[in-house]
């Protein structure tokens, strides 16, 4: 498998360079339109506007088409603890207008400050100002509060929106900035994601295939050669660990035939009583070693996986049992394809079957497909075993004698070689009573991914 081209840079710095670019970005965006936007227009009151309102109690629209909101309190807004000239101008004007006295007018600053100016600014106004409280305007937000003769407060204030059209022209702005960068950063940050994301799959390959080949890096950062490195390393490890476990296994139980040979030919002179007991042992020890040397040929012998029809297979092993007379047949066959080893997934579908035929009347198979996995069943009619053992039967050389005997034969590999098989593909096989008797063997393994369009690597 090929490793994506990937920077040279490290990790570190393509993380750091994706963050540095992406507010670079932003930044440089977000200047651009702000300088090509227009600012937004002040808020500009006339005193005799807010005059009027005070006057007939009720909110009224401004000449800049903004509203003045009019309503009665129990205590004037906050005034602050300094009052500036400006704010001093504007009560007092509003004071002189009303005929009232000044401390019975308050004057608060809203965002931004309140500003009086003692001419009318025209260059900000769509038409003149009429010519009341000595031609003044108020620009920014602000609240005035009058008393009135039962002690409560007459207030008036500009409208406030939850969202100025200034403020969302300007969220506009951040949001077609990230817009405009977000192809940059999401390609970048690919780039940086698709050597994990190879690894992943490689990793995943690895518990499929014990002999997948290594990975290839072409470019890609240090720590990435490092880890390709490791995980090769790791990869050709396992394959010598299990190699020389295996020739091992495989060594005692050759060496183990001359022994039994020589204690054949001295029973030859023991009592028949006793000659016969030995001998049966002797067979069961020589059907342990040739099932061991069997086991140890099939997994040392050269494998090329290749796409396989799982329900094709389960309905070849079971037609061959039926040839020889056996109950077999297939109750459900549903199109699955993986990628496995055919001599070794045959070897699994018949062990079970089998076990099936020697531990009950008959076998029944199914093949289906369930949540990324291809489904094996095959079931039998035979007494079970207690679920204190289910996990003993797949130990080598086990017999469980609730539900084997001597008459049966065997050795005790059946079901480890099925699990050693389905383990190798990266699957599971587990085994289940049913309610109605007999024994479930359900085995998952993992379905052919689809061909894709393009390869990572080639991205």
């Amino acid at each position: 498998m090929r490793l994506p081209w990937a920077p040279a840079a490290p990790l570190f710095l393509q993380a750091l360079g994706l963050v540095a670019a992406t507010l670079v970005a932003v930044l440089i965006a977000t200047a651009v339109l702000i300088i090509n936007i227009p600012p937004p227009a002040p808020e500009i009151y006339t005193v005799p506007e807010v005059l009027q309102a005070l006057h007939n109690g009720k909110s009224a629209e401004t000449s800049e088409g903004r509203t003045l909101e009019v309503r009665l309190a129990n205590s004037p807004p906050p005034s602050g603890a300094y009052i500036g000239r400006r704010h001093a101008t504007f009560r007092l004007a509003l004071a002189q207008a009303l005929k009232t006295d000044p401390y019975d007018v308050v004057v608060s600053p809203g965002p931004p400050h309140l500003m009086v100016f003692g001419a009318a600014p025209q260059r900000f106004l769509h038409r003149p100002l009429p010519p009341l409280a000595g031609d003044q305007t108020v620009v920014g937000g602000f609240s005035a509060a009058v008393r009135q003769p039962g002690g409560k407060w007459l207030v008036v204030e500009p409208s406030r929106q939850l969202i100025d059209p200034w403020q969302l022209r300007f969220l506009l702005v951040l949001g077609a900035s990230a817009l405009a960068v977000a192809p940059l950063a999401w390609w970048f940050a690919r780039r940086i994601a698709a050597p994990i994301s190879a690894f992943a799959t490689a990793a995943e390959r690895l518990g499929r295939d014990p002999d997948a080949p290594p990975l290839e890096v072409r470019g890609g950062s240090s720590e990435v050669k490092a880890a390709a490195s490791a995980f090769n390393l790791m990869q050709e490890r396992l394959k010598r660990y299990v190699s020389y476990r295996t020739t091992m296994i495989g060594a005692i139980a050759h060496d183990l035939r001359t022994p039994l040979t020589r204690l054949r030919f001295r029973i030859e002179a023991a009592p028949e009583e006793l000659k016969s007991k030995l001998a049966s042992d002797l067979d069961e020890m020589e059907a342990m070693v040739a099932s061991t040397l069997a086991f140890v040929q099939d997994a040392t012998r050269p494998v090329e996986r290749t796409k396989l029809e799982v329900s094709s297979l389960v309905e070849t092993v079971m037609d061959e049992a039926a040839e020889t007379g056996a109950d077999a047949a297939v109750e459900r066959a549903e199109r699955a394809v993986i990628d496995g080893d055919p001599i070794a997934l045959k070897r699994l579908v018949t062990n079970l079957v089998d076990n099936a035929l020697k531990f009950g009347s008959r076998a029944r198979g199914r093949v289906f497909r369930e949540s990324g996995m291809a489904i094996v069943e095959v079931e039998d009619n035979g007494p079970g075993v207690p679920e204190s053992e289910i996990e003993r039967a797949f130990e080598p050389f086990q017999r469980l004698e609730s539900s084997r005997s001597r008459e049966t034969g065997g050795a005790g590999l059946g079901l480890a070689v099925v699990r050693a098989i389905a383990r190798g593909h990266g699957g599971e096989v587990t085994l289940h009573n049913r309610a109605e008797g007999g024994l479930r063997a359900r085995v998952a393994l993992p379905l052919a991914p689809a061909p894709a369009s393009r390869s990572i690597a080639a991205e």
